[in-house]
């Protein structure tokens, strides 16, 4: 499982507001902080209506209702009301289930990459030898679905960690397949399994006498721009003469990790700058030791590719270090900081924008490559690779 997804952490985690406090504990809304009183008008009457709402729920509807799934929709509702995708309110279980996929040190899950999609998850890459593969689950399959719930509109955070689990568990998924003639969904059971997903999966192309070096690295997770320059290192003293650092499908993951990709390719001056309402501007330069400059490079993407993808993609354009070739990417151009709540729950809240080097924030509106290239998913080939390489040949220079 990538990082979706999602999503993402293209920012650390860290603490954003201590509003829910004084909605779970009932304290007075003129005890939170100026912002939040202003952005949900949390006056005297209203925090009154709000508390008489809940009781007369909790006393006169007809079918009993659970205590806390009612605060939950409340609290999940204030953060729906600024109508941002990538803010989230994570139920206390949510928050669980995504605490132990993120640090359980082992993989444990069902061999797949996935992007956010509206109806839920697409698969951009099925791991040969996994669960899943086995299973028949295919590139642009979607997701929709886990142990019979639907898992449209949630954080690709939250729907991975439901689907990851203990090796040897059973995962009932409900898949649709845009390639297949029925537009019909199917429930698909997975024993989960120990799974070695790499970040980095590197090979030498070679055609018409040159040799390309093709990276790909699936998510930007700690460590992985030291994992993909010592695969591209041994690729270029193996002869390799310019590079596709293929970002399709890559969700993104964290920020450092990003500006440390790009600084492999750009020597010295801005990968990003990031700045919010209340967050000062901050500038994050490339931090050197960048592979020899007349290297010709191409960045290959598509829709899949966001958020930390974008920022190595925008970095490489605007410094004319990099030829972008696919389709336009995802569009995110935003980060979010996440915070525990006092209910145990959590807040993932988009709290600034990032801004590449030319000053351009691509929230959505994406990256549009110079190179059209577009992958069709109803074929064994890949369509859009052989173009790139094709681009790459003809940026060398003559020996």
């Amino acid at each position: 499982m990538s990082p979706s997804s999602s999503t993402p952490f293209v920012a650390a985690f860290c603490v954003v507001m201590a509003f829910a406090a004084g909605l779970l504990f009932g304290g007075h809304p003129s005890s939170l902080p100026g912002p939040v009183q202003d952005a949900f008008d949390l006056t005297g009457d209203e925090d009154r209506t709000r508390a008489e709402l809940i009781e007369s729920i909790e006393d006169s509807y007809y079918k009993q209702v659970d205590d806390q799934k009612l605060r939950d929709a409340e609290y999940d509702g204030i953060v729906r009301s600024l109508h941002d995708r990538f803010s989230h309110y994570f139920t206390p279980d949510e928050t669980k289930e995504f605490n132990r996929a993120v640090n359980d040190p082992q993989f444990e899950g069902i061999g797949v990459s996935v992007a956010q999609h509206d109806r839920g998850l697409r698969i951009v890459q099925v791991y040969e030898g996994s669960p899943a593969a086995k299973a028949g689950l295919l590139k642009d399959d979607l997701i929709v679905g886990v142990a019979g719930k639907s898992i449209a509109g949630e954080p690709s955070d939250v729907s991975t960690s439901k689907i990851k689990g203990k090796a040897g568990t059973d995962v009932r998924l409900t898949i649709f397949s845009p390639s297949r003639k029925s537009d019909k969904e199917r429930e698909v059971t997975i024993k989960r399994a120990k799974v070695d997903i790499p970040a980095v999966q590197v090979d030498m192309i070679e055609r018409d006498g040159k040799k390309i070096a093709h990276v790909q690295l699936f998510g930007f997770t700690n460590g992985a721009h030291g994992e993909m320059r010592a695969a591209l290192d041994k690729l270029i003293k193996q002869g390799a003469q310019g590079v596709i650092l293929d970002l399709r499908g890559n969700g993104g993951g964290l920020l450092r990790e990003g500006v440390l990709v790009a600084s492999t390719f750009v020597e010295d001056g801005l990968i990003v700058s990031t700045k919010g309402r209340a967050r000062a501007e901050r500038k994050y330069p490339a931090e050197g030791d960048a592979i020899d400059k007349k290297l010709p490079i191409v960045v290959l993407v598509d829709g899949g590719s966001a958020s930390a993808s974008e920022i190595v993609t925008g970095a490489l354009r605007d410094r004319k270090r990099a030829t972008i070739v696919g389709t336009k990417t995802f569009g995110k151009g935003v980060f979010q900081e996440v915070e525990s709540l006092p209910n145990g729950g959590s807040l993932d809240l988009t709290v600034g924008s990032y801004f590449l080097p030319s000053g351009e924030n691509i929230s959505g509106k994406g990256i549009e490559p110079s190179v059209k290239a577009k992958d069709d998913p109803k074929t064994d080939r890949d369509e859009a690779l052989p173009i790139a390489v094709r681009t790459v040949i003809d940026k060398i220079a003559p020996r």
